[in-house]
């Protein structure tokens, strides 16, 4: 690494001048975070399966009793052995981040579309805690963009993150949110895809406070390993 290396007042003038930009930066995403939280919502009406280590639950029992449910699209997919190292990094920051947005009145759930078993053993070998259920037979993946038929995939009908044709990947990776009334109706009221995910790397907020950064010479996270093979 090579940086220029000043006085103690040419680096507070120089770190003065950046915070201005971080300020106003702050600013305009807090009204961005303002402009999220209005968004309109869209009533749920199919009642959408899933299988859990206490078996078969629904969507308005991943509420657990509170009002707000997150859901995390954690792609695995049927009959490949591959668990993606970005979902896991992702998940890696989940169990501490929980303990705490649930006293918010916020609900968490992974849902991945392979059958129980199988999330069951990546849930073990990884020591999370989250719940975890499967959609496998359902289509909750492929009605919330992160699942794709082979053939929708053929015929270029495979769009992901409101506009990427998808020309391999039978599953992507997201996150979306939900919210039940008094009545016990529910509404998706946003989804984010691809580098949306970002908002729920931490690790990557530490890194970016750094001079190498993400560290990230060799291409988009390609250090990124499942912590047990680091």
């Amino acid at each position: 690494m090579t940086h220029a290396i000043v006085s103690r007042e040419e680096w507070l003038g120089a770190r003065k001048a950046l915070l201005a930009k971080e300020r106003a930066m702050t600013h305009e995403l807090d009204a961005l975070r303002a402009e999220r939280r209005q968004m309109p919502w869209v009533r749920i009406e199919k009642p959408y399966g899933f299988e859990g280590p206490r078996g078969e639950c629904t969507l308005g029992d991943l509420f657990c009793g509170h009002s707000q449910l997150a859901i995390y699209h954690f792609m695995l997919t049927p009959g490949s052995n591959h668990v993606c190292p970005g979902c896991s990094f992702i998940a890696d920051h989940v169990d501490a981040a929980r303990q705490h947005f649930e006293h918010a009145d916020l609900a968490f759930a992974a849902v991945s579309r392979v059958p129980l078993p199988r999330i069951e053993a990546v849930k073990a070998r990884m020591g999370w805690t989250f719940p975890w259920v499967s959609s496998h037979g359902s289509d909750f993946n492929f009605d919330f963009g992160v699942a794709f038929t082979p053939e929708d995939i053929a015929a270029g009908r495979a769009i992901y993150n409101y506009g990427t044709v998808i020309q391999r990947s039978q599953d992507l990776f997201g996150t979306s949110i939900f919210v039940k009334d008094d009545g016990g109706a529910i509404f998706h009221t946003y989804s984010t895809y691809h580098r949306g995910a970002e908002l729920l790397m931490g690790a990557f907020n530490w890194l970016d406070l750094v001079p190498k950064g993400r560290n990230e010479n060799k291409g988009t996270m390609a250090w990124v390993r499942l912590h047990d093979e680091y």
